[in-house]
């Protein structure tokens, strides 16, 4: 069994200045989703799932048919590719939202249009987050074990300290969990950055308390594995977000809350899983010099070929 890869690149990129996900940033003007899909075919995943936006759906296509024309999984088959998009008015029938809304309904919305594409265990990321190779490795085993498993999920979680940015203040969701490594809940924190005095502040979403955040904390950056009954329970999730929340111009529904809803249902659990890796991203246009270096420094030191794909 070959695990799929989704990827979230439906995000319109407002305080980066543009699209994240189309901008080159390897030494050959490789894309970070480049880097991701590299890593994910090393790590045994055989099809990749895009979640994107009508308006640049083509252009991506484009962008893969040519880039990856080639590339073959573990097992010399061609890799394979879908497109689905994301848009406001796929939702289910029946439901009162407000008119005036113009922001989707969020990542776990997104994960939700692929729901008649993926039938086995999958991993989700951000288009626009280097997660590392060990990560890959770690979701791609774990997706594996669990090929015959209903109701598991994992959530790849990387130290606090390794995923600030240098440029300004980012949102984490912080993971609480027990003592045998299962997801309690993934609380979001606001204007997350290290202070002069070297600590980590931020601010708890639930209660809006500035709060001192250890460096070490293990954090979501929406690096997940699901096995594939995740799609009905989070609909069911979905329907009730809707109910609740539909007239807001702004709430969104992401996936941890999605997660938390099934988890605290006992429909579900959770794994937290540790990386090694690094994470970095680009957040703001500031970022870009910085994420540049970073995969000319991983191509200087051997861990990528350049160009990515031949």
């Amino acid at each position: 069994m070959k695990p799929t890869l989704l990827v979230l690149a439906a995000g319109m990129g407002s305080r980066y200045g543009g699209l994240k996900q189309m901008d080159g940033l390897g030494p050959n003007g490789e894309t970070i989703i480049d880097y991701s899909i590299y890593d994910a075919v090393e790590a045994g995943f055989g099809k990749v799932v895009y979640i994107v936006r009508e308006y640049f759906k083509e252009d991506m296509k484009k962008h893969v048919e040519a880039r990856y024309a080639n590339v073959k999984t573990i097992d010399g088959k061609p890799l394979e590719f879908v497109f689905v998009t994301q848009e406001l008015d796929k939702i289910p029938a029946g439901f009162n939202v407000n008119p005036e809304r113009v922001k989707p309904w969020g990542t776990a919305h997104a994960m939700l249009m692929a729901k008649d594409v993926i039938h086995e265990p999958f991993a989700v990321i951000n288009g626009d987050d280097y997660y590392g190779k060990e990560s890959f490795k770690v979701l791609g085993d774990w997706c594996r074990a669990h090929e015959n498993s209903k109701g598991q999920y994992c959530i790849i979680g990387f130290e606090l300290e390794n995923t600030l940015s240098e440029n300004g203040s980012v949102s984490r969701g912080i993971c609480r969990y027990d003592g045998k490594g299962i997801l309690q809940d993934v609380t979001e924190h606001l204007d997350i950055a290290k202070a002069d005095d070297g600590k980590v502040y931020g601010e708890n979403s639930t209660t809006g308390e500035k709060v001192e955040l250890a460096a070490k904390a293990l954090c979501s950056m929406n690096m997940w594995g699901f096995t594939p009954d995740y799609f009905g329970q989070s609909e069911e999730s979905f329907r009730t977000f809707l109910t609740n929340y539909g007239m807001e111009l702004k709430k969104e529904f992401y996936i941890p809350y999605a997660v938390d809803t099934i988890v605290k249902s006992g429909k579900g659990q959770c794994e937290v899983l540790s990386t090694p890796s690094k994470w970095f991203g680009v957040t703001y246009k500031e970022d870009r010099p910085g994420v540049v270096a970073k995969f000319a420094d991983l191509v200087a030191k051997g861990v990528y070929p350049s160009p990515l794909y031949k």
